[in-house]
């Protein structure tokens, strides 16, 4: 068993830790994460609405004050869609332009100048004008693909503009703000002459603008960005990059967030038009029944830990009880800890994975409702998934059932720990005797 964690380190160590390193640190990818993370507070005011559109009542319930909000908000739909329409229902047009300002910031250009050229060149190819009026159909999920391209295109057309000094230049005299308007003339130019007449001929052979073409190409990964297969994958790289000590969430939502708000796009185009709700796979399927308590689920754990009778680790349970139920778990792993201890590896890596498992079924049986939200990750697990499901009430028994298998899961391991260390406490303690008797 020795030799066996030991080749796994070995793997991790030479093979994996590199290669995770280098994709975390990719200029592109640690950009369009910060582009989402830049929409997420847009995002998530924008899907709280949700719940005051759509309340979680049945359309025949006779509760007065249920049918009262059901009446208000059919009354009223068009006036309280509206904070939606401005959030998520545009939420492209923030993630392109924190994409651009963030990438920006690796070739020192103007973060501001470069979120305007990328919402200028998202709104040349994802807004068509027709009879006087600008689409909006590619604000939301369905042009999510298209503005990571474009932030990326006009963002690097910038920078390699700017370092080949292929720009106008004004006398030193002209005030700064005048001059840097003339700067990027010509990157606005070079990127109407490029963008807009490659619109026009894809449009013109395929009957489709760039937005759509996009999504065409993309349609088989985002489906199969919905399936167990990814659910499983995308845990089991998350799992052993952390257990190596890599922040692997930060991978995995890094890859996965496009996918995710198009599927999340199309739940709530479906719950606003009262069809049943398609996709499971969302975010906040992974933030409440895969990360409980952070990744490896290790809330119940930390419950655990509070009655073990190794001094230790009832210390590390007081310090991370409290931080756990808002999804916090960096006392759990680095105080235990978890990370590269081999007693811990497979729970780590197995508990969100049957966790993962058990909740896809749940969801695609109808048995829980599907998430409609978004939600702040530091939300509590059960609030969480209640609030991610417009408030559904079966959310929260699946997370709780959740809770229970990986405290389950994670106590054999835990104990076996716990003996090893209370197997050290009393050696420490003989010694310390010892120390004391030779002393007086």
């Amino acid at each position: 068993m020795s030799s066996l964690y030991a080749k796994l380190i070995q793997v991790i160590e030479k093979k994996i830790t590199p290669m995770a390193g280098a994709v975390g640190q990719q200029k592109y990818v640690t950009s369009i994460r910060d582009g989402f993370i830049t929409a997420l507070p847009f995002m998530i005011v924008g899907s709280f609405m949700l719940v005051f559109i759509f309340p979680p009542f049945s359309p025949d319930t006779s509760w007065g004050f249920a049918r009262a909000w059901l009446q208000f908000s059919l009354d009223h739909r068009e006036a309280l869609m509206l904070p939606f329409n401005f959030s998520m229902g545009i939420m492209t047009i923030f993630i392109s332009v924190g994409i651009a300002a963030s990438l920006a910031k690796h070739h020192d250009l103007d973060a501001l100048t470069a979120g305007m050229l990328s919402l200028m060149a998202f709104l040349l190819v994802a807004a068509p004008l027709k009879d006087g009026q600008i689409s909006t159909a590619y604000f939301s999920g369905q042009g999510i693909f298209t503005a990571i391209l474009v932030a990326i295109y006009s963002t690097e057309l910038y920078a390699f503009l700017k370092r080949h000094n292929i720009t106008i230049r004004l006398p030193p005299e002209v005030p700064t703000g005048v001059a840097r308007s003339f700067e990027i003339l010509i990157p606005v130019l070079a990127i109407v002459v490029t963008l807009h007449p490659l619109n026009l001929l894809i449009e013109a052979q395929l009957g489709m603008i760039i937005p759509e073409a996009i999504m065409s190409l993309v349609k088989p990964l985002v489906a199969a960005s919905d399936t167990l297969p990814a659910v499983l994958l995308s845990v089991l790289v998350c799992q052993v990059l952390w257990f190596a000590g890599i922040h692997g969430a930060l991978i995995v939502t890094g890859i996965m967030n496009p996918f995710w708000m198009a599927n999340l796009s199309v739940n709530q185009a479906a719950i606003a038009a009262g069809e049943a709700i398609p996709h499971i796979y969302v975010q906040g399927f992974w933030d409440h029944y895969l990360l409980i308590g952070g990744v490896g689920s290790t809330l119940p754990l930390a419950f655990l830990l509070l009655r073990s009778k190794a001094i230790h680790l009832r210390t590390i349970g007081r310090m991370g009880v409290v931080p756990g139920v808002f999804n916090i778990n960096e006392p759990i792993l680095f105080g235990a800890p978890i990370i590269m201890n081999p007693l811990f590896f497979l729970p780590f890596v197995l508990v969100p994975m049957i966790n993962a498992t058990f909740a896809w079924f749940a969801l695609d049986l109808d048995l829980v409702s599907r998430v409609v939200s978004m939600t702040p990750w530091t939300t509590p697990a059960p609030i969480g998934a209640s609030w991610a499901a417009n408030w559904s009430f079966s959310p929260v028994i699946l997370c709780l059932i959740c809770m229970v298998t990986s405290a389950v899961m994670y106590f054999p391991f835990l104990k076996a720990y716990e003996k090893q260390l209370l197997e050290q406490e009393h050696e420490n303690a003989v010694g310390h005797a010892e120390d004391a008797a030779q002393s007086a």
